[in-house]
């Protein structure tokens, strides 16, 4: 696809005024459902080769031999690239000179680190020469013990966890709160390691020309992902040319470039033809990252009304024998729940893995499920209904911080889900509620919160002499709309219809938008749109209030307004002129200025920044077969200024999905002997489809921040996890009288205890 490719509105009509706030249909919706959008594995330049990894079958030690004579001797095979013949590397793929830099495997030895570590690529004329060439190298190990599972190994503490933060963090005597308590609670929950499983699988298609790059691959992370390119093959980023309009998904696998990404590019460096490497659905569960397991053990305590008096949330996670991401899941107890004394530990050990690393809600999903779990917990303790706990330990300040929030319509969200889901007809003991046909019904609430973060982006806004506008900037669209948010914020900060806008996104060609990540995107290329775009009328403005044959001469910069592609002088807006009438009379065919997106370092200081939301969830759980099925789930959700509903909408209900299969599906199953995940595919990788989820709501809460960013938007891509696993679990409890502390919930786990 060019990288001048430009989208135009789907929807029916075009709103005249305020594109932002619209329920616009996706810009790209068509090119998806007809196939026109082209994806990275779509592309097929002339003379183009295959290649196909070979990867290992045990979790440590080496390899031996691999047979690349027969592999070779194969019709069609073109070369086989080992440790042996790897074109050479301007870095060490072992280095680390940043937090978002991690260890690469990219055949630097015979050394073997985790299961499906690539060992060999076969290339070759087609894709099944290259599976078959792939098969015949038959590689010869030496094999060590792996070591596999959270007590393989010895704990440590991890220096840091997430991105450089720290592994304990305290505030109050929480030994002093838990001993003057009235009710203590002390509990643990485990949960899996989970794997992405994105429909689109990483892929790239490299092409050189000379030392010139061009490659089609799908990144959360343009420009992170060129500059890491750069450096590992010694050559200029200006010299590397990344297109990825469309990903099928990314969820944090693709916010970093990963080690096979890099070998299709040294394969097509090889051979001296442009590779094709698409990874194969099992090999996914090692070298492009996934969730970690955790044990976390939390200690709670209230006094007699039910108030907090202690919060302690230790978590023991794991993280590869070479390197270091660690999951900072404890630190989902930092900003919910008002209490005088908090403390928050993590500890870690070293497997025979791939490195874990970004998983949508890294660290909040984790750690989410075992504290609304504790807090139901530790209302049931108090005899206390779970809303009217949570609001009993409502926080008006962030708890570990004591810092203000921007804006919390958390409240407003409690009231409005419980109203929906009508919560004040629920039974406060469990095992009470029964449908017809006799099956346990339960239900259970979770709160919802996400940090509001910002990245840094750049956008260049462009207006015409024909008074139409042109907005560029690197970003991504991993599915959630960002091709259509983006282009809404666009608009309005031009003063222009959206059909007036040419918007250019997904190549590295483009101003550096920022990663796509953290829920973060919107705000980040949003604001470096919306400041682009101030300052490009801003030039315009110049130039009319300083024209003596304008309307507006002699208005000031800050006396003239934009509006429906014309200026207006805010004292008499009746007097105003054209876009292409100030250019034409300058006699310019275009003028242009550039706008960052950044978070202020001194609101951050000042206050704490998150989004917030309820999810209210009801199970129908067989009293004999102990099967569940999760039947309704309303979310109501405060997550700043709204750009999209429509697209809000779909990124809540997508989240809570992923809530649903976290609590009762999801979960990678690893052969303690030999590492390798046993159900790395997805039909035995467990994921909720239609039938398990028949009922799904969210409701989008109002909510000003006027302190976020100028734009005044939070993220809502990660956010409807955070609330829905607890409440799915709670509602589980409700319904059996047993409390599921193992995830995803199993059968044989409420069919081995006794109920009340």
């Amino acid at each position: 696809m060019p990288s001048d490719i430009s989208l135009t509105p789907a929807s029916p009509h075009v709103r005249h005024g305020s594109n932002i706030g619209q329920p616009l249909t996706r810009r790209d919706g068509i090119l998806k459902v007809t196939g026109q959008a082209r994806y990275a594995a779509d592309n097929h330049p002339a003379g183009m080769l295959h290649a196909v990894l070979a990867v290992s079958h045990i979790a440590r030690g080496r390899v031996v031999s691999l047979d690349v004579v027969a592999a070779k001797a194969h019709p069609g095979v073109v070369e086989v690239m080992t440790p042996a013949n790897r074109p050479p590397l301007a870095e060490d793929p072992d280095a680390k000179t940043n937090p978002f830099m991690f260890r690469l495997d990219l055949l630097q030895n015979d050394r073997v680190r985790y299961v499906s570590q690539p060992i060999a690529v076969v290339i070759a004329e087609t894709l099944e020469a290259a599976t078959e060439g792939a098969a015949l190298l038959a590689p010869q190990y030496e094999a060590e013990p792996a070591r596999i599972g959270l007590d393989a190994d010895e704990s440590f503490v991890p220096p840091a966890v997430g991105v450089g933060h720290p592994a304990e963090v305290r505030h109050g005597d929480v030994e002093q709160g838990l001993d003057a308590a009235v009710h203590r609670i002390e509990v643990t929950y485990e949960t899996p390691a989970q794997y992405h499983n994105a429909m689109e699988p990483h892929a790239i298609v490299a092409a050189w020309d000379g030392d010139a790059l061009t490659i089609d691959t799908p990144t959360q992370g343009l420009a992170m992902a060129q500059a890491r390119i750069a450096g590992l093959l010694g050559i200029a980023p200006g010299k590397i040319h990344i297109r990825s309009p469309f990903l099928g998904g990314g969820f944090g696998a693709k916010g970093l470039i990963a080690g096979p990404q890099i070998l299709g590019i040294l394969a097509a460096q090889l051979v001296g033809r442009p590779v094709k490497l698409v990874m194969r659905r099992e090999q996914l569960s090692g070298p492009v990252g996934h969730r970690s397991p955790s044990r976390q053990t939390m200690r709670l305590g209230t006094d007699a009304e039910g108030a907090l008096t202690a919060l302690s949330h230790q978590a023991k996670i794991a993280t590869s024998s070479f390197d270091d991401f660690f999951e900072p899941a404890a630190g989902a107890s930092h900003a919910l729940y008002a209490s005088p004394a908090i403390v928050t530990q993590h500890e870690a050990v070293r497997l025979d893995t791939g490195t874990p690393l970004f998983m949508r809600a890294p660290g909040e999903a984790t750690g989410s499920i075992a504290l609304e779990s504790a807090i139901d917990e530790a209302a049931w303790a108090c005899g206390m209904d779970p809303l009217a706990f949570r609001l009993k330990n409502y926080a008006e300040v962030e708890p570990i911080s004591g810092k203000p929030f921007s804006s919390k319509a958390l409240r407003e969200c409690y009231t409005e889900g419980a109203v929906r889901f009508g919560w004040w007809e629920r039974r406060l003991e469990p095992r009470q509620m029964r449908d017809a046909a006799g099956l346990l019904v339960g239900w259970g609430v979770g709160t919802a919160t996400f940090p509001a973060l910002m990245f840094q982006g750049e956008a260049r806004a462009v207006i015409r002499r024909d008074g139409t506008g042109v907005m560029e900037t690197g970003a991504h669209d991993m599915g959630q709309g960002a091709w259509t948010a983006l282009a809404q914020i666009a608009a309005d900060a031009l003063g222009l219809e959206l059909d007036q806008v040419a918007f250019r996104a997904g190549t590295s060609d483009l101003p550096d938008a920022g990663i796509a990540g953290g829920s973060a995107h919107t705000a980040t290329a949003g604001m470096a749109l919306h400041n682009a775009g101030a300052a490009v009328i801003a030039k315009l403005a110049d130039l009319a209030t300083g024209d003596e044959r304008s309307p507006l001469f002699g208005a000031g910069n800050a006396g003239v307004m934009a509006r429906g592609g014309r200026l207006h002088r805010r004292d008499d807006e009746s007097r105003s002129e054209s876009y292409a009438e100030v250019l034409d009379r300058a006699g310019l065919a275009e003028i242009e200025a550039r706008g960052q997106g950044t978070a202020d370092p001194v609101l951050q200081q000042h206050y704490a920044m998150h989004a917030h939301g309820a999810v209210f969830a009801e199970v129908k759980v067989d009293p004999e077969l102990g099967q569940i099925r999760a039947t309704r789930l309303i979310g109501a959700f405060a997550a700043g200024r709204i750009i999209n509903p429509r697209m809000v909408q779909s990124q809540y209900l997508g989240g809570m999905i992923w809530g649903v299969s976290f609590a009762l599906h999801e979960e990678a199953i690893a052969d303690r002997r030999s590492g390798r995940i046993l159900n790395a595919n997805l039909a035995e990788y467990h994921i909720p489809v239609n039938a398990d989820v028949p009922s799904l709501e969210a409701v989008l809460v109002d909510e000003h921040d006027p302190h976020v960013n100028a734009l005044g938007i939070k993220g809502v891509g990660e956010i409807g996890i955070t609330g829905s696993a607890g409440a799915i679990a709670n509602a589980v409890w409700h319904a059996t009288g047993i409390r599921p502390r193992r995830f995803p919930i199993r059968i044989d786990d409420l069919l081995a205890q006794e109920t009340p």
